[in-house]
């Protein structure tokens, strides 16, 4: 009994430790910014919660208008990951065709490539499109199947799907699309839904790549105008920014509140249990 109880209060002290970032963040937003890096603790004084207020409007367009942009862009890339990853995941799991372990691991082995090695290349080539300062670069390479952690998860998901479905499925007729469409698919959501939560959460948190393709400050979406809260020639509204800050994690944490049950079952690839 002891020793289960000093194993909660341990658990307990890591996440007080793990939460204390967000927790302060919290509690800045709510703080004057003459106070917020002189008072490091969580307790308030006073509710400052002008900073929201002042936050959502302090740039060039309304925080919303931000919001508005990475909710767009998130939408897209879901979209193309569900369906471009789901057909790549079916051709390496089901189908066989000429050089099948070759393109497989092809495919793996982009999983170990820094982003930080195509990003030039792939810049000229989105520039010489027209496309740079637009939402395509960032969606379009998700029509390609090109995040191949998600492609894996679902291959390893189709293998422990039972092959009697798509052989009961072709003694009444159907091809590799009605296979894909009526059978695997349905039995594939919690893969599907792993999909989606971390696209969601890796897109939404997305910096480097919005920054470097997005420079229209109307196109920016909120982790780019989070930087433009930060100037070196005036004074930082820390406040404001934190405030932001808040905003924008809530639909990360309600994305991952509502998904968990599904991330779980996903990630654990239970098959057709």
């Amino acid at each position: 009994m002891t020793r289960r109880v000093l194993k909660h209060l341990g658990l307990s002290l890591l996440a007080l430790i793990m939460l204390y970032p967000v927790l302060w963040l919290v509690v800045s937003s709510l703080r004057p910014n003459n106070e917020i890096f002189r008072k490091p603790g969580l307790i308030l004084g006073s509710l400052h919660t002008q900073n929201y207020t002042e936050g959502w409007t302090a740039l060039a367009d309304p925080f919303g208008h931000y919001l508005a942009n990475s909710a767009i862009l998130v939408l897209g890339c879901i979209v193309g990951n569900l369906v471009s990853c789901s057909m790549a995941a079916y051709a390496f799991a089901r189908l066989e065709f000429t050089g099948k372990r070759l393109w497989f691991a092809i495919m793996l082995g982009t999983i170990m490539l820094p982003i930080h090695v195509i990003i030039v290349p792939q810049y000229i080539m989105f520039s010489q499109l027209g496309w740079v300062n637009t939402f395509l670069p960032l969606m379009v390479p998700k029509l390609l199947a090109t995040d191949a952690f998600f492609v894996f998860l679902m291959v390893q998901f189709i293998r422990g799907l039972p092959r009697e479905l798509d052989e009961a499925a072709r003694i009444d007729g159907c091809g590799h699309p009605r296979i894909f469409l009526r059978i695997i698919l349905p039995l594939m959501t919690p893969a599907l839904a792993t999909t989606v939560i971390f696209t969601f959460i890796w897109t939404w948190n997305d910096f480097f790549s919005q920054l470097i393709y997005l420079t229209d400050p109307e196109m920016y979406t909120v982790p780019v105008a989070l930087r433009s809260f930060v100037d070196s020639t005036v004074s930082t509204s820390w406040g404001s920014m934190f405030a932001m800050s808040v905003v924008s994690l809530a639909p990360v944490f309600l994305a991952f509140l509502i998904g968990q049950r599904y991330l779980i079952k996903g990630i654990a690839t239970t098959g057709g249990k």
